[in-house]
């Protein structure tokens, strides 16, 4: 019995080594990678400025820009603006090539933005100006009033009050601008630095002219009105810092994703249920409450001019927000809730 066993299950075992295999699969072929042509133009002259041959397909508009600036050393990346079409828009560093609207030979029309300067660069130099030209005032350097004040103080409480809440909200931009703002646009044209700053450098040197004179007078209603504009102003400043930490928070260091926007526990960026740019709204505020403060003329002429700017600013904003999210949350106003 053991034999015949033994002998059965050898049979079996022959049986089964002698079934066929089955054939391995064949290698999946590599897919065939089409490369791209780009022809850069200029947007101008319609001069061809140079061909690229052999271009991966996900090369971005700033690995093409690089190249573009390996042969022409004068126009870095950050000067440069590629275009689909000489009056369109400039293409975005991120836009990927094969999802571009283009064939495989691909035609870009090249502007040149100018000599660039960092946003942070001027960001703080609007800041440092205004915040240097006022102390020179309040300390009544000489050449600015007549020679007997020189190096003199004022005797009314609210010039000093004044000097303090102007030096803190510049102090504030600074610091902001150097631990803070994350700027999805590295650059901006040269040329903006001195129309920037001459804006923000002139109102300075008018308003600390007037608030720090020899001859400034109080405002009407004496401390209470003082009192009432110191809270509203540092009311309003501490909601602008709060919105630029969530604003912060919304972005992760060197992306450049766009989030909509929310109220966190933080009560003062509740305002967001409301409002698309409350950062406007509470700098709004503080300059409103700076106005009546001092109750001086230039202060509230600048305010209004800055109302006017930042309304600007909101409204382009608060467009952009509705192009780019469909849920972006329909109640909400550019600056102020259910005005504007």
């Amino acid at each position: 019995m053991d034999t015949l066993a033994l002998e059965a299950k050898a049979t079996g075992q022959e049986k089964k080594s002698s079934a066929p295999r089955p054939r391995p699969k064949p290698p999946k072929k590599a897919k065939r990678i089409v490369y791209f042509e780009v022809e850069i133009v200029d947007a101008k002259t319609k001069e061809k400025l140079l061909l690229l041959d052999k271009v991966e397909p996900t090369s971005t508009i700033l690995d093409i820009k690089a190249l573009f600036h390996k042969s022409n050393p004068q126009w870095y990346p950050a000067r440069q603006s590629l275009r689909l079409d000489p009056k369109g828009k400039g293409l975005k560093d991120e836009d990927v090539l094969q999802t571009l609207p283009v064939g495989t030979t691909a035609s870009f029309y090249f502007f040149d933005l100018g000599a660039q300067i960092a946003w942070g660069t001027v960001f703080l130099s609007e800041c440092y100006g205004p915040l240097l030209i006022y102390l020179m005032f309040y300390f009544r350097l000489p050449f600015i009033y007549a020679p007997k004040y020189d190096f003199s103080s004022s005797k009314h409480w609210v010039v000093h009050l004044a000097c303090m809440c102007h030096s803190f909200h510049y102090v504030k931009r600074i610091l902001e601008t150097l631990f803070i703002h994350r700027i999805s646009h590295g650059t901006m044209p040269l040329r903006n630095i001195f129309k920037n700053c001459s804006y923000y450098w002139c109102f300075a040197a008018w308003m600390a002219y007037y608030i720090n004179h020899p001859l400034y007078t109080p405002p009407y209603y004496g401390q209470q009105q003082v009192k009432t504009a110191v809270i509203i102003f540092l009311f309003c400043q501490v909601g602008n810092f709060s919105i630029n930490i969530t604003l912060r928070n919304l972005k992760c260091p060197g992306s450049k994703v766009k989030k909509i926007p929310h109220p966190t526990k933080n009560p003062f960026t509740w305002i967001f249920a409301l409002v698309s740019c409350p950062n406007y709204t509470y700098e709004l505020g503080s300059w409103m409450g700076f106005t009546v403060m001092t109750q001086c003329l230039p202060v509230a002429f600048f305010t209004i001019v800055g109302f006017v700017l930042m309304t600007v600013w909101a409204r382009g904003k608060h467009r952009n927000y509705r192009k780019e999210f469909r849920d972006y949350p329909t109640l909400r106003s550019p600056i102020l809730p259910f005005i504007l």
